[in-house]
């Protein structure tokens, strides 16, 4: 069921709450502080430890992403919050499949951006999920997973498109995003897809079946 139009109205003022700002500004602050530490010196000369450490920023957006989303109430949102962040650095691993070698030179010197690094992968995925979890009727209990998948890749691709740029097939590929750009959407991607949650009625579905309260 669609949310009414004071339910809407409710998930725009619940997205601009002090907690919620004060979480994603903490984002925000993360993302600088991270990309300046991957500079240093001592992670750069080692490329097992720098692509450790890159995923591990990764993987940390994602998981903060998420929790601004869900807002954790208790000891259960921790795995939601911790797939989420899986979810965001698993994304990496097809450099390795497409090298075809559990080499990390040769995943790192790849002639071609793999697969999942494709941008346009992430609504084409989500929504296969959703229509997937329909089918086999778990839109209820796993309602936020598409949502959750879209949140964590997109970060992941924003993240390095500050490098690279966005590949969106068939189109190609974009600037490198502007890294002040990269900051804003990352720390705004958060209440932008919790709204959405609420104006789709996924938001109603969790906490009335299930108890899950998303407080953004």
């Amino acid at each position: 069921m669609m949310a009414s139009e004071a339910e809407k109205t409710h998930a725009l003022l619940q997205s601009c709450s002090a907690e919620s700002l004060l979480s994603s500004f903490g984002l925000g602050i993360f993302c600088l502080v991270a990309e300046r530490l991957l500079q240093f010196p001592v992670i750069q000369r080692s490329d097992w430890l720098r692509a450790l450490s890159d995923n591990a920023v990764h993987c940390v957006i994602g998981m903060w992403s998420w929790a601004i989303v869900i807002g954790v109430k208790k000891k259960t949102d921790f795995g939601e919050v911790i797939l989420a962040g899986i979810l965001a650095s698993v994304i990496d691993l097809d450099h390795f499949f497409v090298a075809r070698s559990f080499s990390l030179k040769a995943a790192l010197t790849l002639p071609r951006r793999p697969f999942l690094h494709c941008s346009t992968v992430i609504p084409v995925v989500a929504l296969t999920l959703k229509f997937a979890m329909h089918l086999f009727k778990l839109r209820d209990s796993w309602c936020f997973l598409p949502w959750m998948l879209f949140i964590s890749w997109t970060s992941h691709h924003i993240r390095d498109g500050i490098r690279h740029g966005l590949w969106i097939c068939p189109f190609g590929k974009t600037s490198p995003v502007p890294f002040w750009l990269y900051i804003i959407i990352t720390s705004s991607l958060p209440h932008v897809c919790s709204f959405i949650m609420y104006l789709t009625g996924t938001r109603q579905k969790l906490s009335s079946k299930y108890g899950i309260r998303i407080d953004v």
